[in-house]
C-alpha cells in the first residue's frame, strides 16, 4: 500500500515541536505502508529527505507564529498549490492522508479525490475555522459562512474523519452525521519519556534549586494563557513558599510573559528557551508537576495537547487550567488539580499540600504514567490509525473506556 501523507508542519524529535506525524508515519512504514511526506520548510528551494524510510517532501514555504492574518493565509495558501503541483508528479497513491491545521490542506483532498479519483482521510487536529472566530482573528459573516460551508465539504467529501479527541468528534458529527468518524488522540511516547529522579546536573544546567517543581513546556502563543503560570508564582512569593515555576517554549507572547515575569519581580520563576524533545525531556524529569493551559474558549476545550501527553508519559501529576477533555481525565484519574486563574486560593492549598507530602504526589504521578501506558502509548495510536487506513489486515478491539468516559 502507498499513502501520501500531507502535513505543513511535519517535525522530527531532533528539531522539536509536534512529533505526532513523524511517528505515525514510521509506524505506518515499519507496518509495511509506503509514506510520502509533503511538508514545508522555511527554505527558498525544495528538497528531499529519507527520514526512518519516510520519503519526505520539503517545500519552500516560510512561515512564522508572529504572522498576520494575511500573511498566514497566503502561507497556507501557497503550500496548497505547490503540494498539488508537486503531488502530479509523484506515483499514484492508494489514499491520501491528510491532516489539519490549516483546514485549507483539505483542498488538496478534494483536489485529489476529483483529479485522481484518490479517497483522502482526513484528520482534525482542532476545530477551524471555530478557532480563529473565537479568537477574534476572522470576523467577516461572509468570510465566516464561507469557512464552515468549506469545512464541511471537506468532510463530506472525506473517506473517513480522524478526530484527535472526543469533543473533536462529537463536533464533527454535528456537522457532519454520516461522517465516518475514527478517534486516534494525541499520544504519550513512553518509551522516549520515562519517570526518573531528579539529576543535580540537570537542575544545574537549567539553574533550578531541588525544590517542588511546576513545568510547563510548549508554545507560548495568543492561545495558550501560559501567563497564568505567573498568578502561582507571585502567590507563592508572597507566601515565602519552596516552590519554583519554570517555562520552556516560543511563540508571539514569549516577550509579554517575560516582562511581565519581571515587572513582578519574580525570583521563583525560571524562562528557558525553546529546545528540542531531548531537552524537553529533561525538564520535565527534574519537575514534580506539568501545567497545561490553554485561553478560556470554548472550542479549546476540545484540544489534544502533545504536553499533556509528554508529562503523562514522563509520570508528572497535572496541573489544567481549563475544563474540557484534559480536565476530565485528569479528574477521573486522579492525576493532579484544576487552577481557575480567579480563584487560584483553592489550588495553591492544594499545591502546598501535595509538596508536603511525597507519597501523594507519587500516587498522582504513578497514575498518569498508567494511563499512559494503557491508553495513550505511542505503539496504541500506531495500531489505531493502522486499524482506520487497513481494517481488513489490522482489525482488532481497543480500550475505549477512557474515550466513552470523557465523549
Amino acid at each position: 500500500m502507498k499513502l501520501i501523507y500531507i502535513h505543513q508542519y511535519f517535525k522530527t524529535p531532533e528539531e522539536g515541536g509536534g512529533t505526532r506525524s513523524y511517528h505515525l508515519s514510521k509506524g505506518l512504514v515499519n507496518a509495511g505502508i509506503e509514506v510520502e511526506m509533503i511538508t514545508s520548510h522555511e527554505k527558498d528551494e525544495y528538497d528531499f529527505k529519507l527520514i526512518d524510510g519516510i520519503k519526505v517532501h520539503y517545500l519552500p514555504v516560510g512561515y512564522q507564529q508572529q504572522f498576520g492574518f494575511i500573511r498566514r493565509i497566503w502561507a497556507f495558501l501557497t503550500f496548497v498549490r505547490l503540494a498539488k503541483k508537486h503531488i502530479a508528479k509523484l506515483p499514484r497513491p492508494d489514499y491520501f492522508y491528510i491532516t489539519s491545521t490549516p483546514l485549507t490542506t483539505g483542498r488538496i483532498g478534494l483536489w485529489a479525490k476529483k483529479k485522481f479519483a484518490v479517497p483522502y482521510i482526513f484528520e482534525v487536529r482542532d476545530l477551524w475555522p471555530d478557532a480563529p472566530i473565537q479568537v477574534g482573528a476572522i470576523n467577516n459573516p461572509l468570510l465566516k459562512r464561507f469557512l464552515f460551508h468549506f469545512e464541511k465539504k471537506v468532510y463530506r467529501n472525506a473517506l473517513k474523519i480522524v478526530a484527535l479527541s472526543p469533543g473533536i468528534a462529537n463536533a464533527i458529527r454535528q456537522r457532519c452525521p454520516d461522517c465516518k468518524i475514527h478517534l486516534v488522540p494525541n499520544f504519550a511516547d513512553t518509551e522516549f519519556f520515562t519517570p526518573s529522579e531528579k539529576s543535580e546536573q540537570v537542575l544545574k544546567k537549567f539553574g533550578l534549586s531541588n525544590k517542588f517543581t511546576i513545568a510547563y513546556a510548549g508554545a507560548i502563543g495568543k492561545v495558550n494563557a501560559v501567563n497564568e503560570i505567573l498568578v502561582l508564582a507571585e502567590m507563592a512569593e508572597k507566601r515565602k513558599l519552596d516552590l519554583q515555576f519554570v517555562v520552556m517554549g516560543r511563540g508571539t507572547h514569549v516577550n509579554k510573559l517575560f516582562n511581565e515575569s519581571k515587572k513582578l519581580r519574580l525570583t521563583n520563576f525560571t524562562f528557558i528557551p525553546f529546545g528540542n524533545k531531548e531537552k524537553v525531556k529533561d525538564l520535565l524529569s527534574v519537575s514534580d508537576m506539568a501545567f497545561v493551559s490553554f485561553a478560556h474558549l470554548p472550542v479549546l476545550k476540545t484540544n489534544s495537547p502533545n504536553k499533556f501527553f509528554d508529562a503523562l508519559a514522563a509520570g508528572k501529576a497535572i496541573l489544567v487550567n481549563h475544563k474540557g477533555w484534559v480536565h476530565d481525565l485528569v479528574r477521573q484519574y486522579d492525576l493532579g488539580f484544576y487552577f481557575n486563574p480567579e480563584k487560584p486560593t483553592e489550588v495553591m492549598e492544594k499545591i502546598q499540600k501535595l509538596a508536603a507530602n511525597p507519597n501523594l504526589l507519587k500516587k498522582y504521578q504513578a497514575n498518569s504514567r498508567e494511563l499512559a501506558e494503557i491508553y495513550f502509548s505511542k505503539e496504541i495510536a500506531i495500531m489505531r490509525l493502522l486499524a482506520v487506513i487497513d481494517p481488513e489486515k489490522h482489525n482488532r478491539e481497543f480500550k475505549d473506556e477512557v474515550y466513552i468516559l470523557t465523549a
